[in-house]
């Protein structure tokens, strides 16, 4: 603790100090309405910290709303673009990579609301106590414990005033008495008589100058004697508040870190899932791979029945009977193999249809039904999952 109040600053005289007010006629020392103050400025600030925040959460339920309706009007264009393979898969995974960045974005935005908002309003509650008509309870107490703490400092700078003021009232009268002395004793029209009494009333006005003196430092020396017990008192009921700062700076910085941590999505480990899966599927776009798929599927190496020779055959003549209407599912079991029979894939194939079989080079499975007129075959991979495939795709074991 400091043994003297501090000195104000020559440039900044007409502030208020903590310890001693520098405007006349004021009996009230000290400015510590402003640390008073401070406990309902934190709770605005609070106010204002959840306010600005929700909109910020808003922003973010926005732009995961834009993304999805980016992603949904785009999906049916790219799917029937004339892309295809692997650079149309890297078109698609854009889309599928903001369907999963507006799910993350409306997890920010819910984390804003209800986890940061939510623990800042609750802190409020159990921090700030309102009372009945107004204001909060910490900041009574704060200004009753300073307001008793001033109050016999007070009741000492007033009776100082006073006895500067009586001093310095005695002060001006001797000094008109001196001029007046001075004055008389050069002039010749004055009696000897009217001198005598204008040096008695000059010494009677010394005199008593000298007595309200010595009043005057009295009380002086008795504030200055009890300046060290106020600012003991007054920084006593100082610290009370700083620690209750504290408290709130440490909890809102606090705060801060975690809405940082919500908001800073460079270090998310879902973010960072969803660009490498885009970089990667942008990586393996191979135009190889695309030109051979088309060439398999529209091109030369498409399947085809050659023209073979093919011997005359007379017609058989049928007996006419009664035309039976085959069912279709029966239809359908003609092409069906009973048993399958084991192949294995030629090339990589990606299956463009919920329909269609996706499997790797080299890869083994069961062709369960022969090539269709369009060169497509019907298989059944070792899972278990069934579809087509382009028959010049694979080979028989």
């Amino acid at each position: 603790m400091s043994s003297v109040p501090p000195e104000s600053d020559p440039e900044d005289t007409n502030k208020q100090s903590f310890w001693m007010v520098r405007r006349p006629r004021l009996t009230k020392p000290g400015n510590y309405q402003r640390t008073v103050k401070r406990t309902e400025d934190a709770f605005q600030a609070c106010n204002d910290i959840v306010t600005c925040f929700q909109e910020r959460a808003r922003l973010e339920r926005q732009y995961a709303q834009q993304l999805s309706e980016w992603s949904n009007k785009w999906k049916p264009l790219v799917d029937t673009s004339p892309l295809y393979g692997s650079l149309l898969r890297a078109w698609q995974c854009f889309l599928s990579s903001a369907d999963r960045l507006s799910t993350l974005h409306a997890s920010v935005c819910r984390s804003l609301v209800s986890e940061d908002g939510d623990r800042i309003r609750t802190w409020q509650k159990e921090t700030f106590h309102k009372k009945l008509f107004g204001g909060f309870r910490e900041s009574q107490d704060f200004d009753v414990g300073f307001a008793r703490a001033q109050k016999p400092w007070a009741k000492r700078l007033k009776k100082l005033e006073k006895a500067k003021a009586a001093f310095h009232k005695a002060s001006r009268k001797e000094h008109t008495a001196q001029e007046r002395e001075v004055h008389a004793q050069g002039n010749p029209d004055i009696t000897m008589e009217k001198q005598r009494k204008i040096q008695e009333e000059r010494e009677i006005t010394h005199q008593e100058t000298q007595k309200v003196r010595a009043r005057y430092e009295k009380v002086l020396e008795e504030v200055t004697r009890y300046a060290p017990r106020y600012m003991e008192e007054m920084e006593s009921i100082f610290d009370q508040a700083q620690e209750e700062e504290r408290k709130r700076i440490s909890f809102l910085k606090q705060a801060f870190l975690s809405i940082h941590r919500h908001l800073d999505v460079t270090n998310n480990e879902s973010v960072k899932a969803v660009y490498n899966e885009l970089h990667n599927t942008l990586m393996s776009v191979s135009e190889q791979q695309d030109l051979r798929w088309w060439k398999n599927t529209y091109g030369p190496g498409m399947p085809t029945d050659w023209p073979q020779f093919q011997e005359w055959m007379p017609d058989k003549k049928l007996k006419k009977a009664k035309k039976e209407v085959e069912p279709k599912d029966v239809v359908m079991e003609r092409s069906v193999m009973i048993g399958g029979v084991r192949v294995r894939a030629l090339y990589d194939y990606v299956g463009q249809e919920p329909d269609e079989l996706t499997f790797k080079a080299g890869e083994q499975f069961l062709k369960t039904e022969d090539e269709d007129d369009q060169g497509w075959c019907r298989g059944m991979m070792d899972g278990g999952r069934e579809g087509l495939y382009p028959a010049n795709y694979v080979e028989v074991v």
